[in-house]
């Protein structure tokens, strides 16, 4: 592939209609060449497939195919009105067939010499579109006929009481200029055309948010940054016929019906009523009411995705939707009834010239009654997110491509939600859960290596900026699942304070120092660096301290005196609330000057889906499922707008980078139904009672351990499962590759961690090991111990721990690897104990023993059929090697009796990664080791192909404490473990361990004769 690809991946000017593409294969990817002509409309992913991905890809077609397997492509119409906009516009002034106003308007757009930045091809052809449509295809031959019934056509199948025509422009693209430019064009018309039925000057501008709805204010002819003169939309001379214009900006919330007459509940009892819900007209007036009166509104639908009529259900989508997708295609029902409902209602009262509907990915969403994501068939022009990376009109999204983590399908980072589902730390699931207090430091493994990877790219970036005199800085940006998520996460990343049981506070100084909402002194820092944003908070305004609001007085006054201006309402300015100041903050992120200026770090949950629209995000993290397209696009979406407009010397934009972590922008099919099959035999698996009860084997039901310990001189004994292999399956990614579908390559890695000196991860870790396992709930943690653990751990790292793959050995302070180090630490200074440190098992107080007399079950999986020396008829197996000790046992003269343990009830509580757990062996083997039959040895075995290092917790726990706790019981007779790692060679090692003992059985009874 040629250098050219990744050094040079801007092919087109963003201000000409495009002329080059990259070449990509029937997989989407990029073969390195350069096509000339410019690419078709298609349904293609601008996102590189993970080289690590394994099995079977989903095609492009098969996203898009129905229920027979044709495949539904919506696009051959966009690409027929792209070719005769084409030739249209080739065309001279004399033949375009529009209105002088109209004509006045092109020429402007397409050869005026802006003062600043000028409209974009692709701008500049949405709107053509819509004009070509409206005042050209009509009175054409019967190509634009053909276009108008497929329009026609599309809307009365899915909009059957409105006509709507849709834009799709990719993320960054400038949406809103499109409707500024359409209303520019409507209006003028309108008012220098009033008997003309196709222009209206009344507009209702609809968004999905407040977010949105405060952005879109531009749209206003007398807003202080109004795109008309900013961006100088219309020739001067025309501003004045502008102002004629009524323009209603809202959100489709408020389409949402109120009560004609509020009543509480009180009243509605004392009246015995229950209050009549406002009238259609009476909703419109309250909503937009500077249109009554109009006729013929022009409505503009930004974001437009979560606006169409539903369709039923089928009995089969209906099963299909379970658990949080069903909650999200309620969610995203209902939204959709209401803004729809809402424009219907307009319709019926006011009339409607036409809806046009703008949007990055104008999908029908989950739930929709529409195969999730297929594209709206009304979108008339298409502009997407790869032809805006060849204009370079967005930056170019850069996803991880392959890692240094063994196995997977695809790179930890590219999915990070699926892999956290499989850690045995657990983000919260659901709000802010009331009672239950989260911990920011027992964040799962893979997301603190994830945070560590990104932030240090970050700070590479930052100091680049710095460097070149950037007076803004980048912007890194989290998207969670939940709200207790974005918590622990914000928490993490820029500190928080603590409460002991004195009710003294301290500082947890955040895991980012560039993040920090901190000083060292622990003082809040008057210009938060990090801002948590979600809906609970633009309710109450907690995160908008009055340090923040002293130290911003003056962007807080400029932004009063701009509301003042705008709504000529002091009042109204004077008493904004601090949620308004909030929404001002997250919508200034990264500009010059106003209240968002110095945030560096947006932590938040669906606020950055859509609507948000800051220039300076470099790095985007998704801790989240993301199951559709449209969502993995809206969330990178706010990291692709550019910072730079300046036109390089070849006249093309310079190339700028985005770099995201947990966003797996890929396709995925919908599970294939497999016919029926028979169900498998099945067979019953029991204790043989009474004529096996000879052989019946007890244990104890173990709950926990109890250990006594001096605590006056710590000494470890370490053993070789004691050794912690690090590596970047357990720890996180420490190399990964981020790439764009073309452009310059990333790496990420966690080189910046070494700079942490050990000296400090000694004794981080021993006082998290004296504090959460030697130290009493009330009790300070002793200094002296403190430092006597900090020299046992020193030995430990120096002799045990075994970082592998540019694994760094300050991750080993991440919670859940801190507290296996604890484990196997705590283990060791256990067994080192002269005199000490007994080991006691605690029993189940309801049922203290179990035993093979109460096994009985069903089962279909494969299984040995025992012999009298095992109770149970059957040894369920779940290998070949498993299989094969059942031989070993079944034959070996020192052998009681076996029992596999299936059903049977033995579990061994164990920690792992800070998680209690619970571990189940595989077999109990009664041996006769020289005591006599009538005192066998209890041996749990366990059989173990890879032995990884929960493997070793599970030893661990199972030598120092199971054993030798119930041992110390003194009631279930005597108890060991063995483990077996090679099936070639169990019988001769099962022969040897019994052989040993037998001959340390015969030297104890040598000395005592």
């Amino acid at each position: 592939m040629s250098g050219q690809f990744f050094e040079s991946p801007i092919l087109n000017s963003p201000y000409e209609r495009p002329d080059r593409h990259w070449e990509l294969d029937a997989d989407g990817q990029p073969t390195g060449r350069i096509q000339d002509g410019r690419r078709r409309s298609d349904l293609t992913s601008p996102i590189p497939k993970a080289k690590t991905k394994r099995g079977a890809g989903v095609s492009q077609d098969d996203l898009y195919a129905d229920e027979k397997g044709d495949v539904y492509d919506p696009t051959e119409v966009i690409n027929g009105i792209r070719s005769a906009v084409e030739s249209w516009r080739e065309l001279p002034e004399s033949q375009w067939r529009v209105t002088p106003t109209t004509a006045r308007l092109l020429r402007h757009w397409r050869t005026h010499k802006f003062a600043n930045q000028r409209p974009f091809f692709c701008q500049v052809e949405a709107v053509e579109t819509v004009i070509w449509l409206t005042e050209v295809a009509p009175k054409s031959s019967s190509q634009g006929s053909r276009f108008w019934k497929h329009l026609e056509a599309a809307n009365e199948a899915s909009n059957p009481e409105l006509i709507r025509m849709a834009l799709k422009l990719a993320t960054g693209a400038g949406k809103t200029t499109v409707m500024a430019m359409l209303i520019a064009w409507h209006t003028l018309n309108a008012v220098r055309h009033p008997t003309s039925k196709k222009f209206s000057r009344g507009f209702l501008v609809v968004a999905p948010g407040i977010t949105i709805k405060d952005r879109l204010r531009v749209l206003q002819p007398n807003d202080p940054e109004s795109y008309y003169k900013s961006r100088e939309i219309v020739p001067e001379d025309m501003i004045g016929d502008l102002g004629k214009a009524k323009i209603v900006i809202t959100n489709y919330h408020a389409f949402k019906k109120k009560d004609e007459i509020p009543l509480n509940k009180v009243q509605q009892a004392a009246l015995k009523t229950t209050p009549k819900a406002e009238s259609d007209g009476a909703m419109i007036r309250r909503v937009a009411g500077e249109l009554m009166g109009m006729k013929r509104i022009v409505v503009l639908n930004d974001e437009a995705h979560h606006c169409y009529r539903e369709r039923p259900l089928s009995d089969a989508e209906k099963k299909a939707l379970k658990g949080d997708d069903l909650s999200e295609a309620k969610e995203n029902s209902e939204a959709a009834r209401l803004w729809i409902g809402g424009l219907e209602a307009i319709k019926r009262e006011l009339g409607l010239n036409m809806v046009y509907d703008l949007s990055a990915t104008p999908f029908f969403l989950r739930g929709s009654g529409y195969r999730e994501g297929s594209l709206f068939g009304w979108v008339m022009s298409d502009f997407s997110l790869m032809d805006a990376i060849e204009c370079g009109i967005v930056k170019l999204p850069r996803v991880p491509i392959i890692d240094n983590v063994s196995g997977g399908d695809t790179p930890m980072f590219r999915n990070l939600w699926e892999v956290l589902q499989k850690e045995p730390v657990k983000l919260p699931k659901k709000g802010r859960s009331a009672g239950i207090e989260y911990n920011p430091q027992k964040l799962p493994s893979p997301l603190l290596a994830a945070i560590d990877a990104l932030y240090g790219h970050y700070v590479k970036t930052f100091e680049a900026w710095k460097e070149r005199g950037h007076e803004v800085d980048p912007v890194f940006i989290v998207v969670c699942n939940n709200t207790a998520t974005s918590k622990l996460v914000h928490d993490y990343i820029a500190g928080y304070e603590v409460e002991d049981e004195h009710g003294n506070s301290r500082l947890v100084a955040g895991k980012c120092k560039l993040f920090r909402n901190y000083d060292p002194d622990g003082e809040a820092l008057p210009r938060m660096r990090t801002l948590l944003i979600d809906s609970t908070q633009l309710e109450s305004g907690d995160a908008v301290s009055p340090e923040f609001k002293a130290a911003a007085a003056d962007e807080i006054e400029r932004f009063k005196s701009e509301l003042i201006q705008r709504t000529g309402d002091r009042l109204a300015a004077e008493k904004i609330d601090d949620a308004t100041i909030l929404r001002e903050v997250m919508n200034t992120v990264g500009r010059k000057g106003q209240l968002g200026e110095g945030i560096r770090c947006v932590v938040s949950v669906s606020m950055l889906t859509e609507g948000w629209d800051a220039n300076t995000v470099t790095h985007v993290l998704g801790v989240r499922a993301f199951g559709t397209q449209l969502l993995c696009e809206q969330v990178i979406g706010r990291a692709l707008r550019r910072q730079s407009y300046e036109l390089q010397d070849d006249g093309k934009f310079g190339v700028e980078y985005a770099d995201i972590f947990g966003i797996p922008f890929d396709f995925t099919a919908q599970p294939v139904v497999a016919p029926p099959k028979p169900p498998p035999e099945q067979v019953r698996v029991h204790a043989i009672s009474p004529d096996r009860d000879n052989v019946e084997i007890r244990f104890p039901r173990v709950e926990g351990y109890r250990t006594e310990m001096p605590r006056d001189v710590l000494k470890a004994e370490f053993s070789r499962d004691s050794t912690l292999v690090l590596t970047p399956d357990e720890a996180g990614a420490t190399e990964t590759r981020n790439s764009g579908i073309v452009g310059e390559p990333a790496d990420m890695t966690l080189e910046h961690l070494g700079e942490v000196r050990a000296s400090r991860i000694h004794f981080r870790l021993a006082e998290y090991i004296v504090r959460r396992r030697m130290t009493d709930a009330l009790e300070a943690p002793s200094a002296g111990l403190i430092m006597q653990m900090k020299t046992v751990v020193r030995q430990w790292m120096n002799d045990h721990f075994k970082p592998v793959g540019d694994v760094q050995p300050a991750q080993l302070l991440y919670y859940s690897i801190a507290d296996r180090v604890a484990d196997r630490i705590m283990a060791a200074v256990t067994r080192g104990e002269e005199g000490g440190g007994r080991v006691v098992a605690m029993l189940d107080p309801y049922n203290r023993e179990g035993s093979t007399r109460n096994v009985s079950f069903m089962t279909s999986k494969a299984r040995y059929e025992t012999t009298n020396r095992c109770h149970v008829n059957f040894a369920v197996l779940d290998s070949d090697w498993e299989l094969e000790f059942c031989r070993v046992a079944d034959k070996h003269e020192k052998v009681i009796s076996w029992v596999k343990n299936h059903n049977l009830g033995l579990e061994v509580p164990y920690n792992c990664a800070g998680q209690a757990r619970r571990y189940v062996p595989d077999f109990i083997v009664q041996i006769d080791d020289g005591h006599g039959k009538d005192d066998p040895l209890n041996l749990v075995v366990e059989i173990k192909g890879f032995r990884g290092e929960d493997a070793k917790d599970k030893a661990e726990t199972m030598r120092t404490y199971w054993v030798t706790g119930v041992n110390n019981l003194g009631e279930f007779g005597r108890w060991a473990f063995a483990e077996f790692t090679d099936k070639w060679t169990i019988k001769e090692e099962f022969e040897k361990l019994v052989a040993d003992w037998l001959d340390e059985q015969a030297g104890a009874q040598k000395e005592l004769a």
